[in-house]
């Protein structure tokens, strides 16, 4: 790869930007483009039909702020004449160097200028260098996840080498009345969570329930802790754990998400499940939004989930309202990392 390097910052290959237009400028992502970013992503989102999926600034500040990311070396804008961001692209270490992750977006009113093929080229070039880091026989991917709609974009992926891997879903339901109450599984039994007390088990309890599910892999204490208490509204109020004796057997780990009720994290370790708690930290959930008076809530989830969630939502009365691809492509052969699904 052609790179210059100055002042120990490594410049952009000229290989990345050809497919750009006249007119409009690569450059790495600063800390000053914070809101311009979020705002490019809530207009795609909404062009695609679905802004719940969208992020606030303070949002975006969080996840630029997650260990290991570095916000000036992994992400990258594509710029007009007047300074206006109309492209966005980030790249993250999923796991192990190894199973690394993309995320893009391009201004719906400025396809066709390139922009969306050079920032999976640049993006490409960064992943590169992350092979380096990671153990010789590991087989390394590069996974990319956006709206089903997006035509262009999946033409584009496929024209770099990309293959689609898996659907996801985002399901919602709009509560017209008080949810049924939920019914608990024998001896079990809901505690108010502390997360001075309860935080690293419930953090065990969640690698644990979600270890067989696809793309799964460790999540270190101190960034799961990140991602969940970092956020301003964080409310423990919203996590629902269920306990068995000294033991917590399920949980739905709650918040806002851009003005509807959020199911986070929902799991059920494996001694608890097929006994109906599901179901009823669902129910839970659904009943402390309805009491703050919010009445749509969502969620995300694999469209082939393994345990059956799919049904489960669909039981409580949620349906589709929207649908995303993941894309993969491979970087190098060799063996799945340890605690890749």
């Amino acid at each position: 790869m052609d790179t210059q390097i100055i002042d120990n910052k490594p410049l952009l290959s000229s290989s990345a930007s050809t497919a750009l237009s006249t007119g409009f400028n690569l450059r790495n992502t600063k800390w000053a483009d914070l809101n311009a970013v979020a705002q490019l992503i809530y207009d795609v989102r909404e062009a695609d039909g679905d802004i719940t999926v969208a992020v606030t600034p303070e949002e975006l500040k969080v996840d630029w702020q997650s260990p290991g990311f570095n916000v000036e070396t992994d992400t990258w804008v594509v710029e007009t004449k007047d300074g206006s961001i109309v492209g966005y692209e980030e790249f993250y270490n999923a796991h192990a160097h190894a199973s690394l992750q993309i995320d893009g977006f391009v201004h719906p009113e400025f396809k066709g200028h390139g922009i969306g093929i050079t920032l999976l080229r640049v993006i490409e070039e960064r992943a590169h260098k992350e092979i380096a880091l990671a153990e010789p026989d590991l087989r390394v991917s590069l996974r990319s996840s956006f709206d089903n709609h997006d035509e262009v974009g999946r033409s584009i992926h496929e024209t770099q080498g990309y293959h689609l891997v898996r659907y996801f879903w985002r399901m919602e339901i709009n509560l017209q009345e008080p949810p049924p109450a939920p019914v608990w599984p024998q001896g079990l039994e809901l505690r108010p969570f502390s997360m001075d007390q309860d935080a690293r088990a419930v953090w065990e309890a969640t690698e644990e329930a979600f270890r067989d599910h696809w793309g799964s892999h460790f999540t270190p204490f101190e960034d799961w802790k990140h991602r969940k208490f970092s956020r301003m509204d964080f409310d423990p109020g919203l996590w629902m754990i269920a306990w068995d004796g000294g033991q917590i057997a399920g949980f739905s780990q709650n918040r806002y998400r851009m003005g509807i009720g959020w199911i986070g994290t929902l799991g059920v370790r494996r001694p608890w499940r097929k006994h109906g708690l599901g179901l009823a930290l669902l129910l839970r959930s659904f009943g402390e939004f309805y009491q703050r008076g919010m009445k749509t809530i969502g969620l995300g989830v694999d469209a082939s989930n393994p345990t059956g969630a799919t049904r489960l939502y669909q039981k409580a009365g949620m349906h589709v309202a929207s649908e995303f691809v993941t894309y993969e492509k491979e970087l190098r052969p060799g063996r799945e990392p340890e605690g890749e699904e």
